[in-house]
């Protein structure tokens, strides 16, 4: 007998008919003689409509209860299953994040999960119950609702799974694996059987959309195999695992993008120690996450440094460097939001050259014009002009020959 946790996201779980079929999955994985636990998301579309509520009563609203009211989404859909699984005569319950309890931080909207209590699911487990536990949310230690951040769902899943031990976690979603790029720009994009852990990180990071990030850091962590899944089909499928020395053998994993990205510059500023503290330092007290960093060369005792931040929080971190710039004697503050992230991911890329050069010479045939550079020993991540996403997309799968089966 295995341990088995099974993730489904919003669109598996978008109205009652799909959720039988959700229902169908969990029975099938009960029936090969396995302990089952189940991970919701809200229905499709669900939390954006609560999120639109909260900012159509306010402009900026109050953490604690934006938290408490786009985490009742995943209330509807954890107790439905449980309703459905019942009916088909399977022994369900379900459980909230504070019911479990999934203890996380304070940090409201994007909490860490700190502690998982394991105590009630395996009691439920004992008995031959379906376990159903609502993802995304968890609880502070003063019994205050959090939620994890968008695509949490996948991070509460791999948590629940390290902390039970579970044999695998299978993340269902509506495609049926992790792709060289996304299939939806590229119809040359192919699905790879196995990609490592690293590449994994990487790709999530850079703006492929199949797994949250921290659920791939924290599979990472623990070893927890991943099995990325179509709920839709039994076709197909995603190994997310450690590394091993096949996967080195090919040069490239996949080439992502990042839309989601804006670009800031604060302009001359001092060239003294204790600057990029004055700056950074605010923007980490509100826990808004900065990527790409670049300073310029010094020039007569001023710089210029560039870095980039998610262009959901461009306003907050705007409002906050304009500050922060002023105190340290800058002399203004650019936003560009009109720019995306292009990355290059592969294990590969550690033992074979030439690699950079290939992905500037393709930008640069194509009449790309790069912006920022970040390397890291399995990644180059580039900003570039919005509308040129698509093209060096397609230019870079082309170089590198990733449609071809290795």
């Amino acid at each position: 007998m295995a341990l088995i946790v099974q993730k489904f996201g919003g669109t598996s779980v978008a109205d009652t008919e799909k959720m039988r079929n959700v229902a169908a999955k969990v029975i099938r994985e009960k029936k090969a003689g396995n302990d089952v636990v189940v991970v919701l998301s809200a229905m499709a579309g669900e939390t954006n409509r609560l999120i639109a509520l909260a900012h159509k009563v306010s402009e900026l609203p109050n953490e604690r209860e934006y938290d408490s009211l786009i985490s009742t989404g995943e209330q509807v859909t954890v107790a439905l299953l449980a309703i459905i699984l019942d009916s088909l005569g399977y022994q369900a319950k379900s459980f909230l994040g504070f019911q479990v309890k999934i203890l996380t931080d304070k940090a409201h909207k994007k909490a860490r999960i700190e502690l998982i209590d394991t105590k009630e699911i395996k009691k439920e487990l004992k008995k031959g119950t379906i376990v159903v536990v609502a993802g995304f949310q968890g609880v502070d230690e003063d019994n205050n609702i959090t939620t994890l951040g968008r695509g949490g769902s996948d991070t509460s899943a791999v948590a629940i799974a390290a902390a039970l031990k579970a044999d695998r976690c299978d993340i269902f979603t509506d495609v049926d694996g992790v792709y060289t790029t996304d299939p939806n720009v590229y119809a040359k994009a192919r699905r790879l059987n196995k990609v490592s852990y690293d590449e994994m990180l990487e790709m999530a990071m850079t703006g492929a959309k199949v797994l949250q990030p921290r659920s791939v850091e924290m599979a990472k962590k623990y070893n927890v195999p991943v099995y990325v899944k179509s709920t839709f089909s039994d076709e197909g499928g995603t190994l997310v695992t450690k590394e091993d020395k096949e996967m080195e053998k090919e040069v490239l994993s996949g080439v992502t993008y990042d839309k989601d990205q804006a670009k800031i510059t604060v302009v001359h500023v001092p060239d003294k120690p204790g600057v990029a503290a004055g700056l950074f330092m605010p923007l980490s007290e509100r826990n808004i996450s900065v990527d790409m960093i670049i300073q310029n060369a010094s020039a007569e005792g001023y710089t210029d440094l560039t870095f980039t931040v998610s262009k959901k929080e461009m306003k907050e971190a705007q409002k906050i460097i304009n500050a922060a710039a002023k105190a340290v004697g800058a002399k203004r503050v650019e936003v560009d939001d009109d720019v995306a992230k292009i990355s290059i991911i592969g294990v590969g890329m550690v033992s074979h050259s030439g690699v950079a050069a290939r992905m500037f010479k393709t930008m640069s045939n194509e009449g790309i014009n790069i912006m920022m550079i970040s390397t890291s020993e399995i990644k180059i991540s580039c900003i570039i002009k919005r509308k040129y996403t698509e093209l060096a997309v397609t230019a870079l799968h082309d170089a590198f020959g990733l449609e071809k089966k290795k």
